[in-house]
């Protein structure tokens, strides 16, 4: 008897794991029913949220036929570095022709290069990349300083919350993603502009000295979400970077 019990209670196991199996199988990847012969983003590129943290908006990609005309029933599926999260991470496209997927960036700041692809009619792949930014502590804080003391002037762009200045004035600020302008200044080129103000780099006079309003750590966070910002990406001098 004891023996049969044992062999019950092995059998229910068993019974019970093969359920459990059962139950979180993955559900089958959705069939296309048409296809495009273009990928676009729609929106949702190029946000900036804190490392690992969902994103505040979707990403949300368009698939077109030769006309520009969306494309209803095409697959669109989606795949990004380690850590990043995609709801879905594949679907059909929309009568509209577009999908939209719901983005968890990695804890690591930074840049993260996605990629959305969708397939031609000759079956070949079209891949879009899309890129992402996570912010850490230092970019977070840096995001926040400038929305105090930057952007009301270095955002060409006003909001329900802040009305731009930038066309206001006579020399107009760069926006802190202007890769091609920041990238050339060094972190202590940014350090003096932004403590003794545009003249400490020959700059306009427009640039107010920061320096007795933020504290050291302040700067240097500002410094560091407009490295993470810029477009291009910023690359630090002395150090190499693989090609992928």
């Amino acid at each position: 008897m004891k023996s049969l019990h044992g062999t019950a209670g092995m059998l229910a196991v068993v019974v019970a794991v093969c359920g459990c199996s059962r139950q979180h199988k993955a559900a089958p990847a959705p069939q296309a029913t048409a296809v495009g012969s273009a990928l676009v983003v729609s929106s949702g590129d190029k946000q900036l949220g804190p490392a690992g943290a969902p994103l505040g908006q979707p990403l949300v990609m368009q698939v077109n036929d030769d006309q520009g005309n969306g494309v209803t029933g095409a697959l669109v599926m989606f795949t990004g570095p380690a850590g990043v999260k995609f709801d879905p991470s594949e679907l059909l496209t929309d009568s509209s022709g577009q999908v939209s997927t719901n983005l968890t960036l990695g804890n690591t700041s930074g840049r993260y290069q996605l990629t959305a692809v969708t397939n031609n009619k000759a079956g070949h792949a079209l891949p879009v990349q899309v890129p992402e930014l996570a912010a850490g502590y230092q970019e977070e804080l840096g995001y926040q300083v400038q929305r105090t003391y930057c952007s009301r002037c270095h955002n060409p762009e006003s909001t329900p919350e802040q009305v731009s200045n930038h066309d206001n004035l006579s020399v107009p600020p760069h926006s802190f993603d202007q890769g091609d302008t920041y990238n050339k200044l060094s972190d202590a080129d940014l350090t003096a502009i932004i403590g003794h103000g545009g003249p400490a780099m020959n700059l306009s006079v427009l640039m107010p000295p920061y320096g007795k309003t933020l504290t050291k750590a302040e700067i240097q966070a500002v410094i560091a979400y407009i490295r993470l910002v810029s477009d291009p990406p910023y690359q630090a001098p002395g150090l190499v970077y693989a090609k992928q």
